[in-house]
């Protein structure tokens, strides 16, 4: 009965396919974000190149990263726009002034820019984190269709105003560390720590953020329950009583 434990060709096919696409990702973040960039500015200081040649360098990794995902989805990624922006600013200011720290400094801005962002979007129709929310699930997809329309509910605004302050605030407080830590660090360290740092800061708000969204999830269904049963009473009039005869 081995076959009746495999799931169906159309099922494992999307399947194979987000998990290649995830491995793909992480490729991408392994080799052009994080290793590729490091590797290249330890092979090059210990061939004698000076820190800001080193750096302005290894920001061909990143670059290049943004271009590989540009060729492959055929559309602009602000965020890539922002990385692309902060590398040749960082890199422009770093030759001109011969400062290893003014271009490792380049990574703290696409990260302060999404932070005001985040803040700036309150004033708006709708707060970021809800736009992006419906850009990942769809707005043409019957789930993204849903989702909108829950936007009728204060609770649920309220839910992604929250969640948009927290990602505006934490991004700020991350491009302020990072100028701190490239200013305290050494150029090495400093690197080591912008690799990472903007992964960790990212999936410790993922974490919040399903945590959050959870307790918001089941405090409106409660919310809602209760208000059901107080419109059902009147309506249908019943009269509970426990069985020991107290009401």
């Amino acid at each position: 009965m081995h076959y009746m434990t495999q799931p169906p060709r159309e099922v494992r096919a999307p399947a194979a396919a987000r998990n290649r696409g995830r491995l793909q990702s992480l490729a991408m973040i392994a080799v052009f974000d994080a290793g590729g960039p490091l590797a290249l500015y330890a092979l090059l200081r210990s061939e004698g190149l000076s820190a800001v040649t080193s750096l302005v360098l290894s920001g061909i990794f990143p670059a290049l990263g943004v271009a590989i995902k540009f060729s492959r989805d055929r559309r602009v990624d602000a965020i890539g726009v922002l990385v692309l922006a902060g590398i040749a600013v960082g890199s422009l200011l770093g030759l001109l002034s011969g400062n290893a720290r003014l271009v490792l400094i380049e990574g703290s801005v696409p990260t302060a820019v999404f932070g005001v962002v985040c803040l700036g979007s309150l004033w708006s129709g709708r707060p970021l984190m809800y736009r992006m929310a419906v850009e990942f699930i769809g707005a043409d997809t019957p789930r993204g269709r849903e989702f909108e329309s829950l936007w009728q509910y204060e609770q649920f605004r309220r839910v992604f105003r929250v969640m948009t302050i927290v990602w505006g605030v934490a991004y700020l407080a991350e491009a302020a560390a990072r100028v701190v830590i490239v200013e305290i660090t050494s150029t090495g360290t400093a690197l080591a720590i912008s690799k990472v740092m903007p992964y960790a800061v990212a999936g410790l708000l993922v974490a919040w953020m399903i945590t959050y969204g959870n307790w918001s999830r089941r405090r409106g269904e409660r919310v809602a329950a209760q208000a059901a049963a107080t419109q059902a009473t009147p309506e249908t009039g019943v009269h509970w009583q426990r069985p020991d005869g107290r009401e």
